[in-house]
C-alpha cells in the first residue's frame, strides 16, 4: 500500500501542468508565430491530402533541426536536387512541449525545399533550429 501511494505520488510529479513554458533556448520561439519557416519563431502551414511543402534559406552552414507538432515524414531537398538529404539524427520534442519530434540535417548555405508527408490534419506547425 505504501509502495502504491509512493508510485502514484511520483507519477503525479511527472505530469505536465503547462505546455511549452520551459523550452530550451534554441526552441524558445516555438510559442511565437511568424511568417515562413525559420529560426526564432514557428509557422503553421496548411496541408493538402496529408502533405505540405515550403522553402527555406540557410545562411550559415551547420546542423539544422526541423521541429514539428505531430507525426509526419519530413524530408529536406536541395532546391535543385533530385535526392533528399540524409537525416543526421532525430529526437523527440522536449518534455512538456507540443513539439512531437525534431529531425536534424547537415546543411550548407543555400535554398532548400522541405516536404512533410503522412500528416493527419489540415495543417502542421514547424520551426527551424540551428546549432
Amino acid at each position: 500500500m505504501i509502495l502504491t501511494a509512493l508510485a502514484i505520488g511520483m507519477a503525479a510529479q511527472g505530469r505536465c501542468t503547462a505546455l511549452d513554458t520551459r523550452l530550451p533556448r534554441p526552441l524558445a520561439g516555438w510559442t511565437r508565430d511568424g511568417r515562413g519557416l525559420d529560426t526564432g519563431h514557428a509557422v503553421t502551414l496548411p496541408a493538402r491530402g496529408g502533405k505540405l511543402e515550403t522553402r527555406i534559406a540557410i545562411r550559415k552552414a551547420g546542423t539544422v533541426g526541423i521541429a514539428i507538432d505531430q507525426d509526419g515524414w519530413i524530408d529536406a531537398w536541395p532546391a535543385t536536387g533530385r535526392r533528399a538529404l540524409r537525416m543526421a539524427s532525430e529526437s523527440r520534442g522536449p518534455r512538456c512541449s507540443t513539439i512531437r519530434k525534431i529531425l536534424y540535417y547537415r546543411m550548407r548555405p543555400g535554398t532548400y525545399r522541405v516536404t512533410v508527408n503522412r500528416l493527419k490534419g489540415g495543417r502542421a506547425k514547424l520551426m527551424l533550429t540551428h546549432d
